[in-house]
């Protein structure tokens, strides 16, 4: 195929259909591979799949595997009885040589969230687990390449709020992941690449997934929206800190992080009041400055962010992952380390010590003080985490709206799945510390003292802060009035980070 045909969507619906008939969805894969060659695939890994075809035989399931996800030919006859061949011949689906026939773009069976048999249409050999080498499969790297679904794909897909919404735009859609979820629950999706080809892999994988069709505008970042305003932004951007742009899907073409900034900055003049924008990104960390404050200034007026720094790595580590990702480590020993010297020389100008990677999450907001909480969180998760966003910002409204004394009249309720635990030498008649811990969502741990963890425990909505800190000033012997004066920060703090969850409390008989 070449890099400017691409098939025809005009009989996706007949084309879905056999898909589903023959079982050609991720369940459907999962049963026929099984779990170890099913995971390599997210490894580009082929051969376990392969061999695990060969034992499911010529059946349709399997002929369709070899096609559209190993790109293997199959003969004519075969793929006659797993799909309408003739209809994806003409529409370009597929290409004939003799008696075979070859795909032309990749298939891959995604599940929705909740169910759906969905397609991720790409182009051959970049499907899921990334590019894998691209430069290396018979072809420049270039602005032509459209990549499947990734680590970072489904990332954003599972942190990204997931609420009704009028109008959604994905920006820099490459395969259409991101504008396919938003179809689920947005009335309109408007989705933009500067890269012509992935709008029209976007199209395709739309009409394969039965998604309805999304507006498509081809650019650089918001030009082609104009002054256009959405309910929710999506962004899986080149993020990519290289030297140069030889490949669109990973490499801005602006210098050092800079892509990444301007995207978030132009963002809240494009969102709607409390709309959301969702990105991932990546940032420099520059000798004699503090990350914290350089992704901090990114934040535009009138939006609260909520920025996660989820890695870190040094520039060597930083080079070496991207040079192998376009395929560099296989070429002549000679122009690898030409272009390794040439991502070193790049970190050094700018005095780039290291690499963050992370999420970047904006609402718009009409606050007189915007929260922007700044913060590192290298630990597992549990995804989806659209929820725990939507819960994050809202735990910031309620902070923000109660000052101290508002805080000790109000009633607390100690989330769900929140575990105690004792840290201290064996036989210690005290622990050293207490430390809190989430199994659920950010599952974040902190370390409290004995009156946080006493405070924490007995959180079940029944009694103000004021009057639970007052029986334990009781218990302990203090003065509940320096107790009191003491005690906010570390409530707000227990709140902020989701261990305490604000309720309604019973009516006030007296003050708290």
């Amino acid at each position: 195929m070449s890099t400017t045909s691409l098939p025809s969507p005009e009989h996706a619906a007949e084309l879905r259909g056999a898909l589903l008939s023959a079982g050609f969805t991720a369940d459907g894969l999962l049963d026929l591979l099984g779990a170890p060659a099913y995971a390599a695939l997210a490894r580009s890994e082929t051969v376990p799949a392969l061999r695990a075809t060969r034992v499911g035989g010529d059946g349709p399931l399997a002929t369709l595997v070899r096609l559209f996800l190993l790109q293997q030919p199959a003969p004519y006859v075969h793929a006659a009885g797993a799909l309408p061949v003739e209809a994806a011949l003409a529409d370009g689906w597929l290409r004939r040589e003799g008696d075979e026939v070859h795909a032309t773009v990749d298939v891959r069976p995604y599940g929705g969230p909740d169910g759906e048999d969905w397609f991720i249409v790409s182009d051959l050999g970049c499907a899921v687990g990334g590019a894998g080498g691209i430069g290396s499969r018979g072809r420049e790297p270039g602005t032509a390449v459209v990549l499947g679904v990734g680590g970072a794909s489904t990332t954003l897909a599972g942190i990204t709020v997931r609420v009704p919404v009028a109008t959604a735009l994905d920006l820099g859609t490459g395969s259409g992941i991101q504008a396919l979820h938003a179809a689920h629950h947005a009335t309109r999706v408007t989705a933009t690449d500067v890269n012509p080809r992935a709008l029209e892999f976007t199209r395709l994988t739309l009409a394969l997934s039965g998604a309805p069709e999304a507006e498509l505008l081809a650019g650089s970042l918001f030009e082609p929206v104009g002054d256009a305003t959405y309910d929710l932004i999506v962004s899986n951007p080149p993020f990519v800190i290289s030297p140069g742009a030889r490949l669109t899907y990973r490499d801005g073409g602006m210098s050092g992080d800079d892509l990444c900034r301007t995207l978030v900055q132009e963002a809240g003049a494009h969102l709607n009041p409390g709309g959301y924008a969702q990105f991932l990104g990546n940032w420099q960390h520059v000798e004699g400055e503090d990350w914290h404050d350089r992704v901090r200034s990114w934040v535009p007026r009138g939006c609260d962010a909520w920025i996660v720094q989820r890695d870190v790595q040094d520039v060597t580590q930083y080079a070496e992952l991207w040079l192998r990702d376009a395929g560099d480590h296989r070429a002549d020993p000679a122009e690898y380390q030409r272009r390794y010297e040439d991502w070193l020389d790049e970190f050094e100008a700018s005095k780039t010590k290291a690499v963050g990677f992370g999420w970047i999450t904006l609402r718009r907001t009409d606050a007189p003080e915007p929260s922007v909480v700044v913060e590192e969180w290298p630990h597992s998760v549990e995804q989806p985490l659209g929820d725990a966003v939507l819960a994050h910002f809202a735990r910031q409204d309620y902070l923000r709206a109660h000052d101290d004394a508002a805080l000790l009249s109000g009633h607390f309720l100690l989330a769900a799945e929140v575990v105690q635990e004792q840290v201290g030498a064996p036989g210690a008649e005290d622990p050293e510390h207490v430390v809190l811990r989430q199994n659920r969502g950010m599952r974040r741990a902190t370390k409290v003292d004995t009156v946080g963890a006493g405070f924490a425990g007995v959180c079940d909505g029944s009694l103000s802060a004021g009057r639970i800190l007052d029986a334990i000033a009781q218990l302990m012997q203090e003065d509940p009035v320096v107790l009191r004066d003491r005690t906010p920060e570390a409530i707000r703090m227990l709140v902020e980070q989701g261990f305490l969850e604000p309720v309604n409390g019973p009516a006030q008989r007296s003050a708290p």
